[in-house]
Parts: C-alpha cells; structure tokens; sequence
C-alpha cells in the first residue's frame, strides 16, 4: 500500500525495534558490530559505513523524495561536496547563476583545486543552457526557489534538456521539501538538501542529504561518502528523524504566515520590493534605505537576526554580509542582492506577533529618519 507523505513522516522509525516494540528508535552509538565468523555479518559492521539509525532516516528520505535511495551527510555541503565528487578534472556542469552563497564558494574551490569547470547561468532561459553545452558537460545543478531571490526554474523543462544530452541533473530541494516539490519525479537524478533545515525543523541540527534515482548512482555515492566519511551521527540522524515527524503540519504554518506576511510588506511604505514564491516559507525584501539595515536588524524582537533558515523560529538574514559575502559585490548587485536585501524565513509563531515586531522596527526607523531630516 502506497502512503500518503504525512503517513511516511510521522510513522518513520516505528516498527524498527521488534525485539522491545519501542516506538521512538534505538540511538545506536555503537561503532563496531560482531562478526559470528569470517564472511558473516548482520548488515552492519562499522558506523562510518553503516549505522541502524542512520539506515532508518536515510530510508524514510528515500521514501519522501520517492528516489531508489538516500544517504544522511554531517551537512548540507557535505552532501553537496560528495555529489561534486562524482566528477573529474575538465568535467564541466551548469549551474544556477542565483544560488546559495555556500555553492558558490565550493564550486569556485572544486574549480581552482581540480579543474572542474561552472557555468553560471539564468535558469529561466533554456537557450542559455543550451549555449554552454558542450562534449565536456557531465551535469546541470538546478536550485528552485533559488537563494535569495526566489527564482522558480521548471525542473521537467530542465530535465528534458538533460536528458536530451545524456546529463545528470542535480536539484537542490532545501527551500520546498518533498512537501512542495519532488524532483526526482519530475527528471532529476539526484535531489540535495540541507536538512539543518525545514526537514530538521527546530535548529537543533547539522544534517544533509542526497537521495539517487538509480541503484547505480547510490553506489557510487556511497563509496564516496564511506571513504571520505562525513556521515549523520547516530543522535543526529535521530534528532533529524524526529524533526522530520512533523514536517507536513510545519511547512503548513510556515506557508500560511509567510503569505500573510509578505502581503504586509507589499503594501509597507518602508519596503522596496518582495520576492515571493506563494508557496513555502522563505521570502526576501529590501528595505527602501540601506542605513536603515543595521538599525532594523538591532531593533528585532520576535524575529531573530540569525543565518539559518526552515526552523520552527523567524530568521532574517542579511545575505550581503553573511551567507553571501563570498560572491564579489559586484556580480552580488548584478544579481540583485543589494545592500538592502534581507532574506526572511518565516517561522510558525502566531503571524501577528511577527507583523507586530516588523512594525514596530519600521516605526522606530521612520520617527528617527524624521527627527534626524
């Protein structure tokens, strides 16, 4: 019997421990496992290859993005480094020109240490894709919504270009989750995510995941992740699991809020632009006067000035100074990430907490501008 999503999330880990009928999983920290004789093994034998609460997450990530399998890394970039792993000098992929800072900074390192070369280009356009194909080109890394502008690319579109050139397509999925969006079953290969995210849900976790469309892919992987071993710790992979249970009702509120939310800032005097999606959690915004920033971010209250984002929480983030600051300023503002830029996760306290607290800054900034001229 096929399961709904919701059935998967809040159901993953049960039924795992037989022997007690536990209901939350077993943290096994064991790092070793006995062998009965010399070719005899329960399936585990050494934690950076394989840990039983590893295996319960990793198949219930498999299971939400539908993809043949998925392996927990210690971090989003970890999983992002393992994928570039699959590469070699004089590969060369496509990639969103608007992507998370972090991207950027670790394709820029793989290109400079191995040669491996990164187109970065608008998405939107399948033309400018198609115009950086060339017999050297072994992949497309697609993020959608990207990071921090909240361009939407179509991954079927993307995936037909693929296809057509025998690439593999790499999708970040970190902003969406299987809630929103599936990829792999729209074409991609290989779906990414930086579960510290809206899958951990309560920032309490470093976490990432890839999840494969293909048993061949999975093990090439897995091989890289085993000999590099930037794997999920076993009470990680368990705080990630638990996080995970409540994933559908979360990416509701943190939708239902940030609606309402990015509506305010529409019609706010003090608000130059909105970029929003209509679907998740994430929005950003650049505030009308760039010295107002500083200020603005001090003055917060309920919202937290922080670099995360997909917690239970609000965070506003400044991508010029933070997640960003790596890309030179001057592609930064062709991009369109100015100074006044501020990147917003919405979290899933009562909306009129948050919209109160952005009042009360944009008031305080507005009286001092009047008092100062």
């Amino acid at each position: 019997m096929k399961k709904h999503i919701d059935t998967i999330l809040v159901q993953s880990g049960n039924r795992t421990d037989a022997g007690t009928g536990a209901i939350s999983p077993a943290i096994h920290l064991s790092t070793a496992y006995e062998h009965k004789a010399i070719g005899q093994s329960t399936g585990f034998d050494y934690s950076r290859t394989g840990n039983p609460t590893r295996s319960i997450v990793e198949d219930t990530l498999a299971k939400l993005e539908e993809g043949h399998r998925a392996l927990a890394f210690s971090s989003g970039m970890a999983a992002i480094q393992a994928v570039l792993s699959l590469f070699t000098t004089g590969d060369e992929l496509i990639v969103s020109q608007d992507l998370y800072g972090g991207s950027y900074r670790l394709f820029l390192q793989f290109e400079k240490q191995y040669g491996i070369r990164f187109h970065f280009v608008d998405m939107h356009d399948d033309s400018r894709i198609t115009e950086k194909l060339n017999g050297r080109t072994k992949a497309i890394f697609l993020e959608t919504p990207t990071n921090p502008l909240m361009n939407e690319t179509s991954i079927s579109a993307v995936s037909s270009i693929a296809q057509g050139h025998n690439l593999l397509l790499i999708v970040d999925n970190t902003f969406y989750t299987p809630i929103l969006q599936k990829p792999i079953t729209e074409g991609a290969d290989i779906v990414v995510h930086s579960a510290t995210k809206y899958l951990g849900g309560h920032n309490d976790v470093l976490a990432g995941a890839a999840i494969v469309n293909s048993e061949e892919l999975g093990e090439k992987l897995f091989i890289i992740q085993n000999s590099i071993g930037a794997v999920l710790s076993p009470f990680d992979s368990w705080l990630l699991l638990r996080g995970m249970k409540t994933l559908s009702i979360r990416m509701a509120q943190h939708e239902k809020n940030a609606r309402v939310i990015s509506e305010y800032l529409k019609n706010h005097d003090c608000v130059s632009d909105v970029l929003y999606t209509g679907r998740g959690g994430m929005l950003s915004f650049r505030i009308t006067r760039e010295e107002w920033v500083g200020p603005f971010l001090q003055k917060l209250k309920v919202i937290t000035f922080a670099e995360s984002l997909g917690g239970v929480e609000s965070f506003i983030t400044y991508p010029a100074a933070q997640t960003h600051a790596d890309i030179p300023v001057m592609e930064r503002n062709r991009l369109g990430i100015c100074n006044r830029l501020l990147r917003f996760s919405v979290g899933i306290e009562h909306v009129d907490d948050i919209i109160s607290d952005l009042e009360n800054v944009f008031n305080q900034l507005r009286g001092e501008a009047i008092i100062h001229g």
